[in-house]
């Protein structure tokens, strides 16, 4: 009796094995390729969302109340319509900090006041046995809400009554003047165009939060 068969069996079947086990080894490459990829792109999108709520929250805190009460203009400030374009200095620090930088950032104003930004990471996804990761940068957006917490109502609490008229029939009356209060969310606030000091700090009226996606 002879082992020939089994022997050429055997061989036969090593060349399998080794194709096998490449395959294999391939797709552990692969996948952890697709790992690094997805790793980075988290990074990218850390840095967004830093860089984001970075201008958007320089840009709240830039505000400040105007020295005189102007209805309209209170009313545009406190709902958000006054944010400025200067803010993406902000967000270029809190991108260089998350190993990342800018590609682009701007302002928005509708629905509501907030900034976006897309950034790209500073470093590739690195070499792997998919071809191009070794040239490729990770890429994200993100935006950053300025959301007001305040209005200005009509102030409908009772007046003194005018003083009542004199001897000389001078009824003293005055102007009839509307008065008005920022309502907030936990806090009312009167306003006295001659004691603007004592309204609360502006930034404390807004929050400052990342969009839904």
């Amino acid at each position: 009796m002879t082992r020939r068969g089994f022997g050429n069996d055997a061989g036969q079947a090593f060349p399998i094995y080794i194709a096998v086990v490449a395959g294999l080894l391939f797709l552990a490459f692969a996948y952890f390729a697709v790992g690094q990829a997805s790793m980075k792109k988290n990074e990218a999108q850390t840095a967004a969302d830093a860089a984001a709520l970075a201008a958007a929250q320089d840009a709240r805190d830039e505000w400040s109340w105007p020295g005189v009460f102007d209805l309209e203009k209170w009313d545009d400030l406190l709902s958000g319509r006054d944010i400025g374009s200067g803010s993406c200095s902000a967000a270029d620090r809190l991108a260089a900090e998350n190993d990342a930088h800018p590609i682009s950032c701007g302002p928005d104003y509708a629905p509501e006041a907030s900034y976006t930004v897309t950034v790209e990471t500073n470093e590739t996804v690195g070499s792997s046995v998919i071809a191009s990761t070794e040239s490729k940068k990770a890429r994200a957006t993100a935006t950053a809400v300025i959301e007001p917490r305040c209005r200005i109502e009509e102030d409908l609490s009772p007046t003194p009554s005018p003083p009542k008229g004199d001897d000389d029939g001078d009824t003293g009356e005055v102007e009839e003047q509307k008065s008005y209060k920022v309502v907030c969310d936990d806090e009312d606030f009167s306003i006295d165009p001659k004691n603007l000091d004592l309204l609360p700090d502006l930034a404390d009226l807004f929050s400052v939060h990342l969009a839904d996606k």
